[in-house]
This record gives structure tokens, C-alpha cells and sequence, in this order.
């Protein structure tokens, strides 16, 4: 026996003990990923050992817990496939699982050590693009949309008694002249408001069908089917004996201009399409159900991510707009990465070359927003491999002591 094998064992334990504490230093960091160490024999033209080595430190890329945190900034790789790709100061390209990002003074999402998360830009489409750019915090307004498309179905009372309009003509301001009305807001192109009321006034039938006329009516629009006109004809709606609607048949035109009057900034003219599709005349009462599309621009409130990795702004409106998509990588190799501390990996060769892609695509995870992935360090096997560490320690100090009593022997040897 000699002391070099004693040796090669001692400093094969310390490193196993280093990397052990190392895990159990970093069980509370976000991302981090856990290493282990292997060993191999070390032979020389000799049948008997020269000892052991560490041959590799292997990290183990297994899944952390997921944790909420509420930060609208933060995400989570949610599976073990991907990597976040951020981009330091000076281009070089890292990855990391550590998902905690926030606004540099430049409003790109950066980590702690001031790496920024890159991303795919929108297409027209609102597909990912395929160039790689920083993730940018939204600002500013989002544009106003013009309504263009009003879905009104809602049931009319098949009891309400019909009115004669050669002897009560309509006039929005005699309730007696109408069976019932509705306000609905409409927006035009600069994101102003307008109130567009219906007014339904029931008719006596023709034939088997049930007859209501619609008039259109608002303060601020013109152009509007003028109904004092005895010429113009309203809306008609006719339902069949049971009930259903049968004219129209298609969607309503209406078409409008804003008044401008007094302002200097006159909005596009609407042209809005009327859908009454699934309205009913039934026995009980005005039932009204409706979209409306169109809005007034809204200011950015907050920022959001989908778990396809889509980037979603939030505006005070209640609108939302998709502005990017967050990249994700993946390694043929992810033993082949180099760590370079701070939670990132670099490529090598032994890793190959990225697979990018978004999140839930081409086999990557999926994102899960306002959280993070915790350390994957498992403290209970951490500590049992630290006791068996530390035995392994004392064992080859004992090789060590037992070969030094030998040698003790053969020098008091006479």
C-alpha cells in the first residue's frame, strides 16, 4: 500500500464535499441546478490502483418547484426542456433557468446581473417573427378602434301591444310612440364615446309575421336614417308564428359621421354592421344580450405572460395587445455547458448548438407567469451524501495512518 493512493482519495472527497456544499449553499437560489460528482480508477501498467479521480461533475437539469410571486416580471420554465437566452453587456449570449427579470432604465427586462432577456418580435400576423431582440417593457397608449360590428340579439315581448304609427308617429321623445329602447356606447376613430340608442316599436303583423321597426338614434352622429322623413322606411324585423326571426337575413348597415362641430378634429366616419342573428318574439319580456367591439385608447397598466410564452400588454381600457414572444433554448448536450456563474451557462462545443424556439413548441416547456422555478437541491439526500462523504474522508486518512505505521515499522526494524 502507498500513500499516494491515501492521497488521491482524500482529494477526491474534499472535491465531493465542495460540490456538496456548493448545493447545499445554493439550495435557495432561484434556477440554481444541483451537481454531483463521478469518480474513476486510476490505473498505471500496474494491476494494483493508484487511486480514484473525479472524472466529471455532472449537473443535474431535473425541475425545481414552481413558486407564485406576484411579480409581473417574473416567469417560470414550467418542464425541463429550455432556457431562457439573455445577452450581457458585452453581446456574448448566456442561458439560465433563473426566471427573476425586471425593467432596466432603458425598459428592458433584465436579471440581477444585468443580463437582458431576448425574445422574438411580433409579425403583422401577431405570430412570432424569427429575428432575436431584447424584451422591452410596452409603453405608451394603446390606438383606439373604431366600433364596426354590433351583435344584438335579445328577445321582444310578443305581448306588447302594437302601436299605429300613422296615428302615434315616432319620436324619440314621446315614450308612447315606441315599444322599447337600449343605449348602447360606440367608439369612432379617435376613441370618443357616442351613445347609439335603439328604439323598437311593435307594428301589427302582416300576414303570419310578427312586425317591429327600429329606429337609430344619437346626439352626436349624423347621418343617421332620418325617420321624420315620411320617404324613409326604418329597420324592419319580422319573426315567424313561432317566434323566430326571419328578416333580415343578414347583417344591418349603418352608417354614420361624427359631429364636428366646434372641434378641430374630426374623426373618420363610421360604418357600422347591425347583427340581430338568434332574436326571438316570445311571451316574455325584452331580454337584450351584446357585443359591442371597438374602444376608447388606454394607457398601459401592466405586462403579462401566456404560457406560450406570449408577451400581453394591459391597458387601463380593458384592452390587451400581444407585443412579443419570450425565446427559448434547448441542448442535444446540457452536460457540455459551461457554468459561468451568477445562473448561466455558456454554449461549447461538447453542448452543439441552441434549438430556439417559443415556449410549448418544437418540444420546449411551456412559461407559467409571476413565478419562479426554485432550486432543485434536495436537502435530505444532500446531507445523507455529506455523511457518506465524510466517511469516505476518514477511510482514506486511515489508509493514510496505517501506511505510515508500516513504514514506521520497517524503520525500527534491525
Amino acid at each position: 500500500m502507498g500513500f499516494g493512493q491515501g492521497l488521491s482519495g482524500l482529494n477526491a472527497a474534499a472535491q465531493d464535499l465542495d460540490i456538496i456544499g456548493n448545493n447545499i449553499a445554493n439550495s435557495g437560489t432561484v434556477g440554481f441546478k444541483s451537481s454531483s460528482a463521478s469518480f474513476a480508477d486510476v490505473y498505471a501498467s500496474s494491476r494494483v490502483g493508484l487511486g480514484t479521480q473525479v472524472s466529471r461533475v455532472n449537473q443535474r437539469f431535473t425541475i425545481g418547484t414552481v413558486a407564485g410571486t406576484g411579480n409581473q416580471f417574473d416567469m417560470a420554465i414550467d418542464g425541463q426542456k429550455g432556457l431562457f437566452r439573455l445577452v450581457d453587456a458585452s453581446g456574448a449570449v448566456l442561458y439560465s433557468r433563473n426566471g427573476e427579470f425586471f425593467p432596466n432604465k432603458d425598459l428592458q427586462l433584465v436579471n440581477a446581473q444585468g443580463h437582458r432577456l431576448t425574445g422574438y418580435a411580433m409579425n403583422a400576423d401577431g405570430t412570432p417573427g424569427n429575428t432575436l431582440i431584447p424584451i422591452n417593457v410596452p409603453v405608451g397608449n394603446i390606438d383606439p378602434v373604431a366600433t364596426s360590428n354590433i351583435k344584438f340579439q335579445t328577445n321582444l315581448d310578443a305581448d306588447a301591444k302594437p302601436i299605429d304609427g300613422a296615428t302615434i308617429p315616432f319620436s324619440s321623445s314621446d315614450p308612447a310612440s315606441f315599444t322599447q329602447s337600449y343605449p348602447l356606447d360606440i367608439y369612432d376613430s379617435l376613441g370618443n364615446k357616442h351613445v347609439l340608442t335603439q328604439y323598437f316599436v311593435k307594428r301589427d303583423a302582416i300576414g303570419s309575421e310578427s312586425v317591429w321597426d327600429v329606429y337609430y338614434e344619437s346626439s352626436t352622429l349624423d347621418g343617421l336614417p332620418d325617420y321624420t322623413d315620411p320617404a324613409t322606411v326604418p329597420q324592419q324585423l319580422r319573426f315567424s308564428d313561432a317566434g323566430v326571426l326571419t328578416t333580415p337575413t343578414a347583417t344591418v348597415g349603418i352608417s354614420a359621421t361624427v359631429q364636428t362641430a366646434g372641434s378641430g378634429s374630426p374623426a373618420a366616419a363610421l360604418d357600422i354592421a347591425m347583427n340581430y342573428a338568434g332574436s326571438t318574439q316570445f311571451g316574455s319580456p325584452f331580454a337584450p344580450n351584446f357585443t359591442v367591439d371597438g374602444y376608447a385608447s388606454g394607457e398601459y397598466a401592466s405586462m403579462s405572460i401566456g404560457v406560450d410564452g406570449a408577451i400581453q400588454a394591459n391597458y387601463t381600457n380593458g384592452a390587451t395587445k400581444k407585443v412579443g414572444y419570450i425565446a427559448l433554448a434547448d441542448f442535444n448536450n446540457l452536460q457540455g455547458l459551461q457554468p459561468v456563474g451568477g445562473n448561466a451557462w455558456i454554449e461549447t462545443a461538447a453542448s452543439g448548438q441552441p434549438i430556439l424556439g417559443t415556449p410549448g413548441t418544437n418540444g420546449l416547456a411551456q412559461l407559467k407567469g409571476q413565478a419562479v422555478e426554485q432550486s432543485n437541491v434536495d436537502m435530505s439526500q444532500e446531507l445523507v451524501k455529506m455523511i457518506i462523504a465524510q466517511r469516505t474522508y476518514q477511510a482514506n486518512a486511515q489508509t493514510i495512518k496505517t501506511q505510515d505505521q508500516i513504514l514506521q515499522t520497517l524503520i525500527t526494524m534491525r
